[in-house]
């Protein structure tokens, strides 16, 4: 199994799951997949890495847990956002300046477009986008 990050044509992100990427690709090909905020079906895979579930798991997991380790994982998210400056709509301007030595290293988060942070991972300037939900104003 894979999960993989994906985007329709109208930037909404997503999270897919496929038996293998050739699957994803020939399900995308055909429009056999859709956004799941407005029903789009053209597709792209945006660039990450992918998660590959290779056994089942020996346990069944515990639904009550999960609650409980998704507070947790907010949490430390939130702690991560609290703790790095926040450059708004700066974000791709400054990581730049921070990956060529042009500004001091830090931690920053901000905004950026679907296509700046394609061009921040081509420039090989590593970003991790956050949920929605998280995007809130953290100092």
């Amino acid at each position: 199994m894979i999960v993989l990050n994906l985007s329709c044509s109208n930037s909404h992100s997503f999270e897919g799951w496929f038996a293998s990427l050739e699957e994803f690709q020939r399900q995308a090909e055909v429009h056999q997949i859709t956004c799941p905020h407005c029903n789009n079906a053209i597709i792209t895979k945006l660039p990450s890495g992918s998660h590959v579930r290779r056994a089942a798991p020996e346990k069944t997991p515990d639904l009550a847990g999960s609650e409980t380790s998704q507070a947790k994982i907010l949490t430390a998210l939130e702690d991560l956002l609290r703790d790095s400056e926040n450059v708004a709509s700066r974000f791709p301007e400054e990581a730049r300046k921070i990956h060529y030595a042009e500004a001091p290293p830090r931690r920053i988060h901000g905004t950026a477009s679907i296509d700046e942070v394609h061009a921040l991972l081509d420039e090989d300037i590593a970003v991790v986008p956050l949920p929605n939900l998280l995007r809130k104003d953290i100092h």
